[in-house]
């Protein structure tokens, strides 16, 4: 499908009550130590808001291929330091104010979705609304294995994940009775004072699908062309469902990287922009220092952000 196939979206294109692009920092993978002061540099700098990375564990062997790096290699990952996004996220909300952040992606099917609501409502009713739920599942087989899960229909588990989650965090009674779950009448408190929004992310139809019932979609790179297909295929899915509401698109894009750029962007429907500063895809520790990281971002901030 191209762009052409699909008429500009209007009711769907910048359907959301941003009124203008949301900028996100992209770090990961790097000293656990820097992701704090680089919190604060972030939204010091203008950030709206900040990714977080998950990873459980680095199977030894493992047939599965990575889905975002050209040879799907994988050997990137080896011994890099992955903190638990949720004690991640803890640690960067108490030492922000503003600052937002964003999953990128939590594997969810893998986790107890009762367990998840409650780390996510929590977050979000103790911080002010700032957590989103950026989910999708995880590329490794060994991962369910590891975490007692089967890796068979991963992804109908994951759409019952997503409705228990939207359930349990309402602070109302909740009961659900799937395939995969069974919960009785439930309530959990502290509730969010607003609907944590949960994004999907995946390139496959059965992301865009699943990211166009949900509240937005989270892009995982590629070139101008390929995302111009996958907007185009979002879009339609998102008017088959019959969605007008507010809708998130959060892409990673050269086009980010110049105002231009952004009202380019912009043009397209994306409303928020992620932006890294060096390769993440690299074999071994990464070894640019704290105080580069700093500079970069808030240069970035100086070219971009502030031209807006």
């Amino acid at each position: 499908m191209s762009v052409a196939a699909v008429p500009c979206p209007g009711a769907f294109r910048r359907c959301s009550s941003l009124a203008a692009m949301r900028f996100t920092y992209a770090e990961s993978m790097t000293d656990p130590s820097f992701y704090m002061p680089l919190a604060q540099a972030a939204e010091g700098a203008g950030f709206h808001a900040m990714t977080i990375a998950d990873s459980v564990a680095y199977p030894f062997e493992s047939d599965a291929t990575y889905p975002y790096t050209p040879d799907g290699s994988r050997e990137f990952l080896d011994g890099k330091e992955m903190i638990e996004a949720f004690v991640l996220a803890s640690a960067l909300f108490a030492v922000t104010t503003t600052l937002h952040l964003n999953f990128f992606v939590l594997k969810l099917p893998i986790r107890p979705p009762a367990l998840v609501a409650k780390q996510a409502g929590s977050l979000a009713a103790l911080f002010d609304n700032r957590l989103g739920l950026g989910v999708g599942t995880s590329p490794w087989p060994e991962d369910y294995d590891l975490m007692g899960v089967p890796f068979a229909k991963r992804g109908k588990r994951m759409d019952e994940c997503i409705e228990i989650i939207r359930g349990l965090t309402t602070g109302e009674y909740f009961e659900f009775h799937g395939e995969f779950y069974d919960i009785e009448k439930t309530k959990m408190t502290p509730a969010p004072s607003q609907p944590i929004p949960i994004l999907i992310g995946g390139h496959a139809d059965v992301a865009l699908r699943r990211a166009a019932r949900n509240d937005g979609w989270m892009h995982g790179g590629g070139s101008a062309e390929e995302l111009d297909d996958l907007l185009a295929k979002l879009w339609a899915y998102r008017e088959a469902e019959g969605r007008t509401g507010d809708f998130q698109v959060h892409v990673i894009s050269m086009d980010a990287y110049t105002p231009d750029g952004i009202r380019r962007l912009e043009d397209k429907g994306v409303t928020d922009v992620m932006v890294g500063f060096r390769l993440p895809y690299i074999v071994g520790p990464d070894t640019q220092p704290l105080q580069d990281k700093i500079r970069s971002l808030e240069k970035y901030a100086d070219k971009v952000i502030s031209k807006l």
